[in-house]
Order: C-alpha cells, then structure tokens, then sequence
C-alpha cells in the first residue's frame, strides 16, 4: 500500500505558539547577571508546536487543517497573518 499524503485530509490539534527569534549584535555582557546585552535589530516570527508541525505537513498534502487557541492578542494577530499566507 502506498500512502499519498496529496490526497489525504490530515487534522492537526495541539498548542499554537509564536517563535520569536530576535537577530542583532551582543556588544557587552550585562553587569546584573552573566548574560549578553543584545542590540536588537531585527527579528523574525514563525510558528511554533503544533503550528509548525502543520505548516511542515502542508509542503506534503494540501488538506492540512489546524486545530488550536489563539489568543486575542498582538502574538494571536501574528500566527493568523502567518497561516493566512
């Protein structure tokens, strides 16, 4: 038997989160505790847990649903501009 995850409906459920990775230079170390001060410059928002593992399985099937909660807050507006595209 051939599994062929084009034709296939798959249902993803589990935790959504945001991913943030901050990018930007490490110019001192903080005098508070032994951790870099990080001159922020940019960064990047992907999705995270269960979003993740939806987004990998859509390069495969185009009949990927997700199941999850999304707050109503500025990371919640992030996630749903990220899985409309």
């Amino acid at each position: 038997m051939q599994l062929k995850f084009d034709q296939g409906r798959i249902l993803i459920v589990g935790d959504v989160m945001l991913d943030r990775y901050w990018r930007g230079a490490a110019s001192r170390v903080s005098p508070e505790a032994p951790i870099p001060v990080v001159d922020v410059q940019a960064f990047d928002d992907r999705p995270g847990g269960a979003g993740n593992v939806a987004l990998n399985i859509a390069t495969l099937s185009p009949h990927v649903h997700l199941l999850g909660l999304l707050g109503d807050d500025e990371n919640g507006a992030a996630l749903k501009k990220i899985f409309n595209k």
